[in-house]
């Protein structure tokens, strides 16, 4: 016999484990948001939302088929676009007493109208979401009726937003979707009993943007 080394054959059989699982460790690009009216790419200028009030859900929408919408009862009523104002109200008399009447745990609650149901619910984030007050409806109506933007809030669409903070009650009106938007973030970030520093901080950001965008109303808003 040659005492030169004999070559291995070829390796058959399936590749090692690792190879074939490298593709399903690559990132996998996130499929762009569409419209869910007519399927168009949503991009940030274009991107609005519906109130879809049969499922009590939002619904993204392009910003041509959120203005078919914008009328109460266009698209026989499933549908209505939400607006982009923001109100503030620094002249309400709401105070720490009539936060107590609220009977919210938290520094933070939203307001709205059902249409279907003409009620008013009330809720506040929370680390498991939005969670509904079970508080009688009239006492909310009669605490909310110290600020004049109570009675220019559209039904399903818009939200009165309240913060108690640092000895203040901050009050606004504001399109319902944003306050769903918190909800997701404190969810997201909450920790602890009291929600920790990162979701006190966000929360602190999110009503610095508020405020900003806020304005006093006009004689020609309407509700």
């Amino acid at each position: 016999m040659s005492g030169r080394p004999t070559a291995l054959p070829p390796r058959l059989g399936p590749p090692p484990a690792h190879r074939g699982l490298r593709r399903f460790r690559a990132p996998v690009p996130a499929a762009p948001e569409r419209c869910e009216l007519c399927a168009v790419v949503l991009a940030e200028h274009n991107h609005r939302h519906l109130v879809d009030t049969e499922r009590r859900a939002l619904a993204c929408a392009c910003t041509p088929c959120a203005l078919l919408f914008d009328r109460p009862g266009s698209g026989a009523g499933q549908f209505r676009t939400v607006p982009d104002r923001y109100l503030v109200d620094p002249g309400h008399t709401l105070d720490d007493a009539a936060w107590d009447q609220l009977q919210i745990p938290v520094g933070v609650a939203f307001f709205l109208r059902n249409a279907d149901q003409d009620r008013l619910a009330a809720l506040y984030p929370s680390p498991a979401g939005a969670t509904e007050s079970e508080l009688d409806p009239s006492t909310w109506q009669t605490v909310l009726s110290a600020s004049r933007l109570a009675t220019l809030l559209q039904p399903d669409v818009e939200a009165l937003l309240l913060r108690r903070s640092e000895g203040r009650i901050d009050c606004y009106l504001v399109p319902v979707d944003i306050c769903y938007e918190l909800v997701g973030r404190m969810r997201l970030l909450w920790q602890g009993f009291d929600g920790g520093a990162e979701a006190r901080a966000a929360l602190s950001d999110f009503f610095t943007k508020v405020a900003r965008r806020a304005r006093e109303p006009k004689g020609d808003d309407r509700p």
